[in-house]
């Protein structure tokens, strides 16, 4: 085999069947709950983790893996063929996963072309990428032009994500116990994006899940214009609720594909349950 070959990891939130039909490799990040550790997306998909977090008595924690992890894919690649590599992952700013998969990167032996990219994204604004990644592979672009295509994406791709709870938020650091125990109190819902390095940060902050859809519809015609979308309504435990943020979308833009994407464990122990999130990308 002499095509480009695709690796990720879980974060990317790719289902077993997408992975397979596109020959994509993932190497999985891991959940613990105590002293038991999942891997994610492997040992535990996204239903089955919702349930055992609503049972949970505390709050799981979540791990990288380590560079031996992406060694040993990248070998059994670099010895089924002289193609190269191009692994795509979480943002640096957000997990150690990126940095563990470049130093295996250095100690590939016999020379194998590993890339490894930084996507500087999460969840399905990986899983985009990968997807786009792997199908321009399949089509036998070379791994310059594949890596402009990635680039694109970076640059044009817009997250907007709902959560449900500030819990979360705060458990994870990202905002204050005062913060959030007043956001609570008040029914606030911060819609929250990836700025250009992959950094979590708030878009606004809204009382109240109806207006905060509606916010997010302006938040993308602010970005998009009236050029058509293609979008994917995230989900961690409520896809109910992101099919109604993909029904107002559409009710205002020209959607010409739409792709439901759950959000995994890793992720949805950062977000919690009840987040919805929409990834837009221009057609």
């Amino acid at each position: 085999m002499s095509g480009v070959r695709i690796v990720t990891d879980s974060t990317a939130d790719l289902p077993a069947d997408i992975r397979k039909e596109l020959g994509i490799e993932m190497v999985p990040l891991k959940v613990l709950f105590g002293s038991e550790a999942f891997a994610d997306g492997v040992d535990l998909g996204p239903d089955e983790f919702y349930a055992k977090l609503a049972a949970a008595g505390s709050l799981p924690t979540t791990s990288q893996p380590s560079p031996a992890e992406f060694l040993e894919v990248y070998e059994r690649l670099a010895k089924e063929g002289d193609g190269p590599i191009l692994s795509i992952h979480l943002a640096s700013v957000l997990s150690g996963t990126y940095q563990s998969a470049v130093l295996a990167s250095t100690m590939v032996e016999d020379g194998a072309d590993v890339t490894v990219v930084d996507s500087r994204s999460a969840s399905w604004g990986i899983g985009n990428m990968v997807i786009a990644a792997a199908e321009a592979a399949r089509e036998g672009r070379s791994k310059e032009e594949i890596l402009e295509i990635v680039r694109k994406l970076q640059e044009e791709t817009k997250i907007y994500f709902l959560v449900d709870t500030l819990e979360y938020l705060q458990k994870g650091g990202r905002i204050g116990r005062a913060a959030a125990l007043v956001g609570s109190l008040l029914n606030i819902k911060p819609i929250l994006s990836l700025n250009p390095g992959g950094e979590v940060y708030s878009l606004d902050k809204v009382r109240g899940q109806k207006k905060a859809m509606n916010r997010i519809v302006e938040l993308i015609r602010e970005d998009f214009g009236d050029r058509p979308i293609r979008l994917i309504p995230g989900y961690t435990s409520n896809k109910e609720t992101a099919a109604e943020l993909q029904s107002l979308i559409a009710q205002n833009f020209d959607v010409t594909e739409v792709r439901y994407g759950p959000i995994g464990p890793v992720i949805g122990t950062h977000v919690g349950p009840g987040t919805v999130a929409a990834f837009v990308f221009p057609r």
